[in-house]
């Protein structure tokens, strides 16, 4: 792995350090017993640096990162087309008229299909919904369904999250009768957009609203808003809108968009409210997915063990279960499609180990698959409600695109993912001929095709892709924020970084190195398959200034922290002895390096080892042995002469 750590300004850091350091607004500067002056004025510089590489460097737009409020959402009319959406939607409540939403079947779609459903009966309306079934109707809207709503009476059809490319459904709908609003952000094609009553896209050509990267249930949701605007008291809006958040927070977090801008104020309120969910539903799901009421979810709790649950009605059976189970009244009902929820979700992820093994003996066994710049790889059956998380897992192994394929004679469906510097739509629409049907962004992408066209599609794809990428290009990468002495890590470090939370893509959570990291005692593997250190920053200390091989393995656990420990403080330990020397204890950290007990193989650690780590730090709410910890993203062992394997070998057997 290579670690990329941008340059930076010196002057421009100090200088944003000082303007932190006097924001009133920020909890750090509203005194801190744990932490010095000094402590304050290092962690702010570290936290300058973050916000730096963010594109952060004046106070006003550094405040405004680091303490979100619904005063930084934008206005919702500034949106190309959603007054008028606003308009009919208002016409359409006041004539009783009923209103269908035509939502997709992920959790962005289904989340989106609750706030406009919600909203609209917050305000009067009736709305009913429609989501597709994706193995029998597949993504996107279809003729028959709008069909279907004109006989029965309807005359406003809005979709969310899907319909920027659903050119002949929006001619059907005018065609019958029907005023359609399309409401997307994905990608509009080269065709424009649909001939449709509104469009509300943040992404169509005009648009001068001035953050593009919302998700679809967050485009519903600033539908929402202005639909409550025009309707409601403003003194009910504020209630309502930070109600909104909780479900707009899961879908953002979920459909994996920056969480920068309006969506980090989604993100942020939202997690906070989660913590006081009173809605029967949402209490069930958080309580199938094992979230703590003690304190708000964070987003990695959010994108792996609440959304998963969502997706999986729609990957493995109808995702109108989950729509009931946020309108339901009754907590046994809701404890009931919870569970269920739950069930699904574990046979989702028995049907992606087996399809994941089918694919990597697929690739190990075929060289073009192994030499591909782009991986298309196909099965007999899959299924369709998995081949997205399929492809999510190769390209982490593989560090390259890939197109994950379903086939069901002669029909082929596709979901593909991509790196960093592969923008996939462009790709797959240099093969467009090759599909009936494709969307998506410029890392992910859908499709469906003539399954005789797949092996076309697989030259194409990597002759395209080798046009764009290098070999280079497949080397996994970890972007570092900053370099630190472990010295550095402090409580008021910890609690300035907490601020940059939630994150996500946009704001990954920062990576930093160390260099020249002692490890004090063996390393322990945990699970057969996570690995424990004990680390210590500086360089090797005098034998008189370091602990001896017993002393380190007898210090009580219950002190993680080794800063806690009194300057003067003298350890006898079976003859071994502490000493400062008239300095402070470096503090030692427990460090925990996940699924990554097979790199001991691959390089041995033993205690007295030097080396250079990259980690994130995080904190360890145990009561008896909590304290600050640190994640290792990836660790390089220096070179040990006989001499230092000598002594590390001493320290792994003391006696």
């Amino acid at each position: 792995m290579r670690w990329e750590l941008a340059a930076e300004d010196p002057a421009q850091v100090q200088a944003l350090a000082a303007v932190l350091c006097d924001l009133p607004q920020l909890p750090f500067n509203r005194g801190n017993p744990n932490a010095n002056a000094s402590q304050r004025g290092s962690a702010a510089r570290t936290l300058a640096r973050l916000l730096i590489r963010r594109g952060l460097t004046d106070a006003d737009s550094a405040a405004r990162f680091l303490t979100p409020s619904l005063a930084h959402l934008h206005s919702p009319e500034r949106m190309t087309g959603l007054r008028c959406a606003v308009d009919r939607l208002d016409a359409a409540i006041e004539r009783k008229d009923p209103i269908l939403i035509y939502g997709d079947y992920d959790v962005d779609g289904t989340m989106a299909v609750i706030i406009l459903k919600t909203a609209i009966e917050l305000c009067g309306g009736t709305a009913d919904f429609h989501v597709p079934h994706r193995i029998r109707e597949g993504y996107d809207m279809r003729d028959d369904v709008i069909e279907r709503a004109a006989a029965a009476g309807i005359r406003l059809i809005i979709s969310v999250d899907m319909g920027i490319r659903a050119f002949a459904p929006a001619e059907t709908a005018h065609r019958l009768g029907v005023d359609l609003i399309v409401t997307d952000h994905h990608l509009p094609g080269p065709d424009g957009v649909p001939k449709a009553h509104a469009v509300v896209n943040p992404n169509q050509s005009g648009c001068e609203y001035p953050y593009k990267q919302l998700c679809g249930a967050g485009v519903a949701f600033k539908v929402a808003q202005g639909l409550m605007q025009r309707r409601l008291p403003e003194k009910d809006q504020t209630r309502l809108l930070l109600s909104f958040m909780k479900v707009v927070a899961i879908a953002t977090i979920a459909d994996a968009v920056p969480l920068t801008g309006e969506n980090r104020v989604f993100a942020s309120l939202g997690l906070d409210a989660l913590r006081r969910a009173v809605n029967p539903g949402l209490k069930a799901l958080l309580d199938a997915a094992q979230i703590s009421s003690k304190r708000p979810p964070n987003s990695t709790e959010v994108a792996f063990r609440i959304a998963p649950r969502i997706n999986a009605a729609g990957r493995m059976d109808v995702a109108r279960d989950v729509i009931e189970l946020f309108s339901v009244k009754d907590p046994d009902r809701a404890r009931l499609l919870a569970g269920k929820l739950d069930r699904l979700n574990a046979e989702r992820q028995e049907e992606e180990r087996r399809i994941l093994l089918s694919i990597e003996e697929r690739i190990a066994g075929d060289p073009a698959l192994c030499e591909a710049y782009c991986i298309v790889v196909d099965g007999e059956g899959w299924h369709r409600g998995v081949i997205g998380i399929a492809a999510t897992r190769i390209v982490e192994r593989y560090h390259r695109p890939a197109i994950v394929i379903s086939s069901d004679g002669e029909e082929a469906f596709g979901s593909g993912r991509s790196i960093r510097p592969f923008h996939l739509l462009e790709a797959v629409e240099s093969s467009s001929r090759l599909f009936t049907r494709y969307g998506g962004h410029s890392h992910a992408c859908g499709f469906a095709m003539p399954s005789a066209n797949v092996p076309q599609l697989r030259a194409e794809l990597d002759a395209f892709a080798r046009t764009r990428l290098t070999a280079a290009d497949f080397d996994p990468v970890l972007d570092v924020e900053a370099e630190l002495d472990l010295n550095e890590i402090t409580p008021a470090l910890f609690q300035m970084l907490s601020l940059l939370e939630p994150y996500g893509t946009g704001n990954h959570e920062p990576a930093f190195t160390a260099r020249n990291v002692r490890l004090i005692a063996p390393p322990k593997i945990l699970k057969d398959k996570h690995i424990k250190l004990k680390l210590k920053a500086g360089e090797r200390e005098s034998a008189q200034q370091e602990l001896s091989a017993t002393a380190i393995l007898t210090t009580p656990r219950c002190h993680p922290d080794g800063a806690a420990i009194r300057r003067d403080e003298k350890a006898e330990a079976r003859g071994g002895q502490l000493r400062t020397e008239n300095r402070e204890l470096r503090p030692a950290f427990d460090t925990l390096g996940w699924n990554m007990a097979d790199r001991l193989q691959q390089s041995p650690l033993l205690a007295g080892d030097t080396i250079d780590i990259a980690f994130t730090i995080g904190h360890n709410d145990h009561p008896d042995f909590g304290g600050l910890e640190l994640t290792l993203r990836d660790f390089k062992s220096q070179t040990r002469t006989a001499e230092d394997t000598k002594k590390s070998l001493t320290y792994a057997n003391p006696a």
